[in-house]
């Protein structure tokens, strides 16, 4: 029996945990290489218990389940890049600078202020259904020798899937596994590319995200369920 805890910074939607850095903290604990599934909004604050069962584990809020993870990998199909620049222009498209369903989000909150919140804000890339946009992170989120903390990863790779997918519906995260290759360092200039990843299936819509370096090498990669609310 593990505890987990998921403090107020790492909001997404109002009281509950950015669905990606909530599932990236599960994949740290179990030494990653895992899928989870979020079956409810994982609350923040307070403690939850992870339970490993057959290489992956359940996570649980008192009697309530929160999430599920299994083992899995993730293939590094990255359909594009991005560079610097074609990133800094999708950026300035984001289409949630205003009407944003949950603005205080982690990740592509608005309303959370540099240093605190990451600030991705994707957008449209030209000529195609890439989404793209910079990051460079900032300390707070780097351990001592600089490098950023895993689920703060996962977290970077959430909303650009969702931004990708969600089209004149809100979405929130229903399942997600990424791989890490190479940690980011704080301070250094990043691209985030996502991008749909299959037909939607129901209320259900396929993502993959990737973060590049500068050179358009590939970082990180992430597959995600997105599941609209309308």
């Amino acid at each position: 029996m593990t505890e987990l805890r998921v403090g107020e910074r790492f909001r997404g939607p109002p009281g509950s945990a950015n669905g990606g850095y909530a599932c990236g903290a599960i994949a740290e604990l179990l030494d990653g290489g895992v899928e989870v599934t979020l079956r409810r909004p994982p609350p923040l604050g307070r403690p939850l218990r992870l339970r490993r069962r057959d290489g992956g584990a359940v996570v649980h809020d008192g009697d309530q389940l929160v999430a599920e993870a299994r083992p899995a990998t993730v293939a590094l199909d990255v359909p594009g890049v991005v560079s610097p620049a074609q990133a800094e222009r999708a950026a300035g498209g984001y289409p949630l600078f205003r009407g944003h369903p949950f603005p205080t989000c982690f990740t592509c909150g608005p309303e959370r202020a540099a240093g605190d919140g990451l600030r991705v804000f994707p957008g449209p890339v030209s000529g195609g259904d890439l989404w793209a946009a910079p990051w460079t992170p900032g300390p707070s989120v780097a351990d001592r020798d600089g490098l950023v903390a895993p689920a703060v990863v996962w977290a970077a790779l959430d909303c650009p899937g969702g931004l990708a997918v969600m089209g004149d519906a809100v979405v929130v995260l229903g399942r997600m596994a990424a791989r890490v290759l190479a940690r980011p360092r704080a301070g250094t200039p990043y691209c985030l590319l996502a991008w749909p990843d299959g037909a939607p299936d129901g209320r259900k819509r396929p993502a993959g995200s990737a973060l590049l370096d500068g050179q358009g090498a590939v970082l990180a990669v992430a597959r995600a369920v997105w599941v609209t609310l309308s």
